[in-house]
């Protein structure tokens, strides 16, 4: 068995047994169609493989841009880590020849909406019709929390979260078979507050976002340590998921603050963003964003989104070497997919562990009490930064304050400010017995700011 960072830092053996997996790719129909019907060709399992894997994702609804960059991350690190190659470019091209332990690995992908109920049929399709053994995902936060809460019923089976960043998944579901590898969304914002606060000076902020447990659960972070700094946070709008016209919304924020936190993701950003750019507001002047805003897919909006600041569990524009060496591999396997993209690296993220747990194992699944184990012993190393997981199988890890930039003629990013070691009480201020994050909850900070804000 291998050093859990040797094949992933490139120390130790770099072979991997001979063998042959498919990436079967048995669940996404394009990424443009409704996800009422994606699955319906699913039901047939991965075709050979001695491991099953899972791979639940957004290929519809108003996430579905996101299938690219997270089928992308996963597939990464099958390449990387297993000797996996890449018959093709798009989302549901195969993987073959992946490996571990001397064992062939199978993955079946499941598409979801952004919904619980639709995540949950697609997770309890891949455990139950299709056999998987461990299950990565979903991206979204209400299908983490229901994911979470389905996984209590089949414990024989791993959970490893996607990017889902709603708190209660771990804070309050605890299902001891989830394993959350890339934070909550609160974890996401730290440092951002204090940006605000005594880098821009702002004192009176709204918030706009997606009205859905991640958006809160970033909220929550944010106002707990903008308000422990003496920041005030005078009004929250909460916009349906299913909104498409975003002007009215927009329009209807309060004049009276110094800029608006902006908690959407995928065409809702872009929406949003051009909504502000219409009432005479520039973003990169007037809004901080959530992790999800601060996303490549929104430089369609143009330059105007330079200066744009928000938070990330990822170092966009980063240059540690990590990082760089993540990202220069990546390009050269998916050049058209954003590697830096959140949902690309924390896909890749959880099927690295998954991959690093399985060799612990010589990759035998049918022992899912010493594979989960495997799993919640390990220590990764990420191109995002190194992790540990706490009491709850949720990660203590790095956040990052980032920027949007010119990159000569393009947009890009830079990292204003690491913050190290965020784990998910947030210093202190959240806890099992708190208020769960909700569209008026946290009301305002209580307690002293976080250590990094002090």
């Amino acid at each position: 068995m291998m050093n859990s960072n040797s094949r992933w830092g490139g120390r130790g053996r770099a072979a991997v047994v001979a063998g042959a997996a498919v990436l079967a790719l048995v669940a996404c129909s394009d990424s443009g169609s409704s996800s009422s019907d994606s699955s319906e060709s699913a039901a047939a399992p991965a075709e050979g493989g001695d491991i099953k894997i899972g791979v639940l994702t957004t290929c519809g609804g108003p996430f579905a841009t996101f299938e690219g960059e997270s089928l992308s991350g996963a597939k990464y690190a099958l390449i990387k880590g297993a000797g996996g190659k890449a018959d093709g470019q798009e989302a549901q091209d195969q993987v073959t020849d992946a490996t571990i332990g001397g064992k062939s690995i199978a993955v079946s992908y499941g598409c979801s909406d952004a919904t619980p109920d639709k995540a949950v049929s697609e997770a309890r399709r891949l455990v139950e019709n299709v056999g998987v053994q461990i299950l990565l995902g979903p991206l979204s936060g209400d299908e983490g929390v229901a994911v979470a809460n389905y996984a209590k019923s089949v414990p024989d089976v791993t959970f490893v979260n996607g990017t889902s960043g709603a708190q209660s998944t771990t804070l309050v579901e605890k299902a001891p078979n989830f394993f959350r590898f890339g934070g909550d969304g609160a974890q996401w914002m730290a440092g951002l507050g204090t940006y605000a606060y005594n880098e821009l000076g702002w004192r009176k902020v709204a918030i706009l976002g997606e009205d859905y447990s991640y958006p809160y659960t970033q909220a929550a972070g944010f106002v707990s340590e903008f308000g422990s700094l003496g920041g005030e946070v005078t009004a929250r709008t909460w916009v349906p998921l299913t909104q498409t016209d975003w002007s009215s919304p927009v329009a209807q924020l309060p004049r009276d603050v110094d800029g608006v936190l902006l908690l959407t993701g995928g065409a809702n950003t872009v929406a949003a963003e051009k909504a502000f750019i219409q009432i005479g507001r520039d973003p990169g002047e007037f809004l901080l964003g959530g992790s999800s805003v601060m996303d490549p897919t929104s430089f369609t909006v143009g330059d105007q989104l330079e200066g744009l600041v928000g938070g990330s569990p990822v170092p966009l524009g980063g240059t540690d070497e990590a990082w760089t060496s993540y990202i220069d591999g990546f390009s050269e396997e998916f050049p058209d997919v954003a590697g830096d993209s959140l949902f690309t690296v924390l896909y890749y993220d959880g099927m690295q562990v998954i991959l690093e747990a399985l060799d612990q194992v010589d990759g035998n699944v049918d022992d899912a009490a010493a594979f989960q184990e495997a799993l919640g012993g390990l220590t990764p190393s990420f191109p995002n930064g190194d992790v540990t997981l706490d009491e709850n199988r949720n990660s203590i890890q790095p956040a990052y304050v980032v920027q949007i930039v010119k990159d000569g003629s393009e947009l890009g990013f830079k990292v204003v400010e690491t913050v190290p070691e965020v784990d998910q009480t947030f210093g202190g201020l959240f806890g099992p017995d708190s208020p769960e994050p909700s569209r008026t909850e946290p009301a305002a900070a209580e307690g002293s700011p976080p250590p990094w804000a002090q």
